[in-house]
């Protein structure tokens, strides 16, 4: 075994990485950008080297710098954790010609099965069925033999990152522009394949290890088919779908995926099942690294795959056969991502102010989290982890969920809450799932509505906030938050108040405070929150509750204002800008594009008219609200 080891990562995998590294007496080295100087991962390791700026191309994917960082530890290994580095071939190699050992499989494999191309000739040549497809130069042709739906895909990454469900062909030429962007912007490589798409389908994996030694052996499935926009949310082990002989013949035909492939270390062969012929599962891809949904498999077969990644990496034999592994109970995991639900999940940010992550009795939090965070746009937007296991699915579902209730995460929006409530939908709860049923079911589970207990907990805290200190000597009566007035009869104390839209609230219950909760009491019913500067929280919920000062919101902003403006809908960068002031839009045309976390969103024009107004460029960096542009209609510019 190595005596140091460098984690090439941060966040949540780096923490799960350096955890594994303590338990079995190895020397972990951390690495950081400057914003995450004070990082939860940095703390928790024996040592740390900075890199460079936060921009990660200056720092997490410099290869340069890590490679450096490494020989200045005297570490012998690297631990790519999951993500670029951790599926790029260029940097297995580096690793190698450095001296170091990489964690992960060979470069020659991450190559083959990087390029999904190639790698679906590959495993199709092992006997491995895949998806009916095709590829560039001629995309749009294949795409018109299929016909609709086709899905395209980037030939060189995964994640979600690029991917476009076509449904309409008229808008194929633009979806595939579209995707060629973000698959340059995410992996350097715009080459795209088509696929046919298999409507109300599952998603489903298989977890692969594999020694140096020729032994390959799969540890079951994963059912991964609760997506929103191709990313998971919720991963679960076993799949409800598969009974054991198809079991056995997909574990075999991802084992066969990797032999085919040469490969060594922890992989995950992904399938595409139709929910109603789970024997009829397509080959999509092969993540050549530890997937984020890792730990449901380590739960219901009792493995550390880190750990295994590590003893692989050193050189030793698998210690068991297929035969040996067996899948015992239930285990579940949820995302938590730095978004907003109510606010269509566009990435959020923020300091955590108050943070509570349950562990124990069957849950656990896989967490880069620590209170005084800084969650920003430049990373991706997971968090952490919350993963429970049970006897059974249900036993598993209620511990998830009740895990979900008690996450808290105040300073930064968060979907805690929005997966509670989607593992309590009747289609969840009942393993009828797919990988559109997310956006089939998501209106019914979020709201813009603003309980009115939320108001009457922040209302509560200012009371608190307003009432005379024990001790304090006089106090003028005027600042007494009774409602008295000279000469006249008490009026109730009301507060200006925001979440969404402002409001005056007066109170109107009885209420609790203590330095991280809040109860309050309307109509008979007790509700508590807990509480952390303007912010409340309960049940994986969070609402930022300001004070509305309405002379000074009439004072700010663009001197057009209303439905002219274009906003940013969340804090990030502008990458495209397709228009200049005086330029004449139409309704619904593009004109902007903001990124943040790894996501593109476009502001397109609200009506047709002119642009007055266009304060950013490419590279500016814009906070949440913030006026990008002003397009004002034409009958104003008539008048």
């Amino acid at each position: 075994m190595f005596e140091t080891v460098l984690v090439a990562n941060r966040g949540e995998i780096a923490v799960r990485v350096i955890r594994t590294l303590r338990s079995l007496g190895v020397r972990s080295v951390a690495v950081f950008s400057d914003a995450d100087a004070d990082a939860r991962h940095v703390r928790e390791a024996d040592t740390a080297v900075r890199l460079g700026p936060a921009p990660a191309a200056e720092s997490y994917l410099s290869a340069e710098r890590l490679l450096e960082a490494a020989a200045r530890t005297g570490a012998r290994a690297v631990h790519p954790g999951y993500g670029f580095l951790a599926e790029n071939a260029a940097f297995a190699r580096a690793c190698e010609e450095a001296g170091l050992v990489f964690v992960g499989p060979p470069a020659e494999a991450i190559s083959l099965m990087g390029d999904k191309i190639r790698a679906k000739e590959t495993v199709q040549a092992a006997g491995v069925p895949v998806v009916p497809g095709g590829r560039d130069p001629d995309l749009a042709g294949a795409a018109r033999e299929l016909g609709a739906p086709v899905l395209l895909k980037p030939s060189a990454g995964g994640g979600g990152k690029g991917m476009r469900l076509v449904r309409d062909l008229t808008l194929l030429e633009e979806e595939i522009a579209a995707a060629r962007r973000e698959a340059r912007a995410s992996f350097g490589d715009d080459t795209l394949l088509v696929e046919r798409w298999v409507d109300r389908p599952r998603h489903i994996e298989i977890q692969v290890l594999a020694d140096g030694h020729g032994n390959v052996v799969h540890l079951g499935e994963r059912e991964c088919s609760l997506q929103r926009r191709h990313q998971k949310v919720i991963e679960e082990a076993p799949s409800v779908l598969l009974d054991e002989g198809t079991r056995a013949a997909m574990g075999e035909a991802a084992v066969q995926a990797a032999r085919s492939c040469g490969y060594r270390g922890a992989g995950t062969v992904e399938f595409i099942v139709p929910g109603g012929d789970p024997s009829s599962y397509y080959f999509m891809e092969m993540n050549t690294r530890l997937q984020v949904e890792h730990p449901v498999t380590e739960l219901v077969t009792g493995l550390d795959l880190v750990e295994w990644q590590l003893r692989v990496a050193a050189g030793e034999k698998l210690d068991f056969a297929q035969e040996d592994v067996r899948l015992t109970g239930h285990a579940i995991e949820a995302r938590i991502c730095a978004e907003d639900p109510a606010r269509g999940f566009l990435p959020s940010g923020g300091t955590v102010l108050r943070l509570r992550e349950p562990q124990g009795d069957g849950v656990r939090t896989d967490s880069g989290l620590s209170e005084g965070t800084e969650v920003g746009s430049l990373y991706d937007p997971m968090l952490s982890k919350v993963i429970a296991y049970g006897p059974d699915r249900p036993a598993a579902l209620r511990r998830l969920r009740a895990a979900l209730a008690g996450t808290v995460t105040l300073g930064v929006q968060t979907n805690a809450g929005f997966l509670r409530r989607l593992l309590g939908h009747p289609a969840v709860v009942a393993g009828e799932l797919d990988t559109g049923l997310v956006e089939r079911v998501v209106d019914d589970l979020v709201t813009t509505d603003v309980p009115e207990e939320v108001y009457e907990a922040a209302a509560a805290v200012r009371l608190e906030g307003l009432k005379p200190q024990a001790g304090g000597g006089w106090t003028d009566p005027f600042s007494v938050p009774s409602g008295w007035r000279l000469g006249g009869t008490p009026r109730p104390v009301g507060f200006p108040l925001r979440v969404t839209e402002p409001v005056e609230y007066v109170p109107r219950g009885t209420h609790t405070v203590t330095d991280d909760q809040v109860s309050v009491t309307l109509d008979g019913v007790r509700h508590t929150f807990q509480r952390a500067a303007d912010w409340v929280g309960r049940d994986g919920d969070s609402w930022h509750v300001r004070d509305h000062d309405p002379v000074a919101a009439s004072l700010t902003g663009s001197a057009h204002s209303g439905a002219d403006s274009l906003t940013a809908p969340m804090p990030g960068t502008v990458t495209v800008v397709k228009v200049a002031v005086g330029d004449e839009v139409a309704a619904g045309q593009s004109l902007l594009v903001v990124e943040a976390m790894k996501m593109e969103h476009v502001i397109s024009a609200p009506h047709a008219g002119t642009v007055a107004e266009l304060d950013v460029t490419p590279g500016t960096t814009v906070a949440m609200d913030q006026v990008l542009a002003v397009v004002t209609p034409y009958e104003e510019v008539a008048e």
